[in-house]
């Protein structure tokens, strides 16, 4: 009977954590794709295609959108919505309010990392217009170099000849990756790799101020309550030199004249901000029912997933050097995702403020509220995990 029950128990957790890896993996490739799909005119080959559920015949080249900082600031409004709410809901059922920072430290402590965290989004949803989806991923995830040469320079991480060896992988696959690329494009990539740069500063300032344990912002869904607004006001002088008046005499907006396409503007962005949102979810949900550990493996096979899609449905062109290039960056990310294991194994257990992620997206943040929201025994916002 007991060992019935430990079979049990094994199915059901590798069945629970299987979902989830699902479920994350539906939102950040789905963000991904949802991103291209939005902002870039479908090619020849992709007009003979179908990737997902989308529409790519002759109606996109009309219902392009060509405005990704807009997108980006619609995004940043929906998901502080769904903050707003998600914290309202906890604090109506544990009777505990949230916290909320005064003006002083949210000035000084937040602004730093919502302006890094607005920069490197904003960059990246603009480099859709020029890039395809596989050099993007690509160029994405050497996030994980500039986060590690960043925790060097702010003594977050000790330098070690293994942490060496990890930076010269994930450059030198980098470097394999867009050599001769048919469809390198110069302004995309520098957008993108702009992004990765301000990456590493974002990541680096997420850990500096979730090491503040006075500011009371270990939970995910508090900093980005927090960050959001900051973000939005980051990116709108951007916006507005950019594509302030351009959108404003656009027909896909200020001068619509099609009620039926403005909806459908409306409604792809609107969409675009629950995929955000579900993508910080999904990963708060993966985080506290696993580790952070299985985050990274997860993200590691996530950009694999994500390059075979856009080869098979978007029709990119990757060579076989550019294929080595992936699998010897791929390996850099793996090394430093075993070290991290082996490093937090040896000291008995993790080390949250001291990892850093190989996930470009909200992993060090993850991390460190796992940890925290642990010591504190407090619950979580939902009863089923988070991500």
């Amino acid at each position: 009977m007991g060992r019935w029950a430990l079979d049990v128990a094994f199915v059901w957790k590798a069945a629970l954590t299987l979902g989830l890896v699902l479920l994350y993996y539906c939102f950040s490739i789905g963000i991904t794709f949802y991103n291209k799909w939005l902002t870039k005119v479908a090619g020849p080959r992709q007009r003979r295609s179908w990737w997902l559920f989308l529409d790519t015949g002759p109606r996109r080249a009309k219902q392009s959108f060509h405005f990704p900082l807009f997108m980006t600031m619609l995004h940043l409004a929906v998901i502080f919505l769904f903050s707003a709410l998600s914290r309202a809901l906890v604090q109506c059922s544990s009777h505990r309010a949230r916290v909320v920072l005064s003006w002083t430290d949210y000035l000084r402590r937040v602004a730093p990392t919502a302006l890094a965290t607005a920069l490197d989004v904003g960059l990246s949803n603009w480099s859709f217009l020029y890039i395809t989806v596989s050099l993007y991923t690509m160029t994405k995830s050497s996030a994980v170099l500039f986060i590690l040469i960043f925790s060097l320079i702010f003594k977050l991480e000790e330098l070690r000849a293994a942490l060496v060896l990890v930076v010269l992988l994930i450059a030198g696959g980098l470097f394999m990756f867009t050599y001769k690329s048919t469809q390198f494009n110069v302004e995309g990539f520098a957008l993108v790799l702009g992004a990765s740069f301000i990456g590493g500063i974002r990541w680096t300032l997420t850990q500096m101020l979730l090491q503040k344990a006075e500011l009371g912002l270990q939970n995910p869904i508090d900093t980005m309550f927090h960050l959001q607004p900051l973000m939005f006001l980051g990116l709108f002088p951007l916006f507005a030199i950019f594509e302030g008046l351009h959108l404003s005499t656009s027909e896909k907006i200020f001068r619509f004249q099609d009620t039926g396409l403005l909806l459908w503007v409306l409604g792809s962005l609107l969409l675009g901000g629950v995929l955000a949102f579900g993508l910080g979810f999904s990963e708060f949900l993966l985080v506290s029912r696993t580790s952070s550990l299985t985050l990274s493996i997860a993200g590691i096979f996530k950009e694999v997933c994500t390059l075979l899609l856009a080869a098979h449905l978007l029709g990119d062109q990757i060579s076989l050097l550019n294929w080595l290039g992936f699998a010897l960056c791929l390996s850099g990310i793996s090394l430093h995702v075993a070290l991290k294991a082996l490093h937090s194994r040896g000291d008995g257990g993790p080390k949250p403020l001291k990892g850093v992620g190989s996930s470009a997206d909200l992993e060090l943040l993850l991390q460190s509220s796992h940890q925290e929201e642990e010591d504190a025994d407090e619950e979580y916002f939902v009863t089923q995990g988070q991500r």
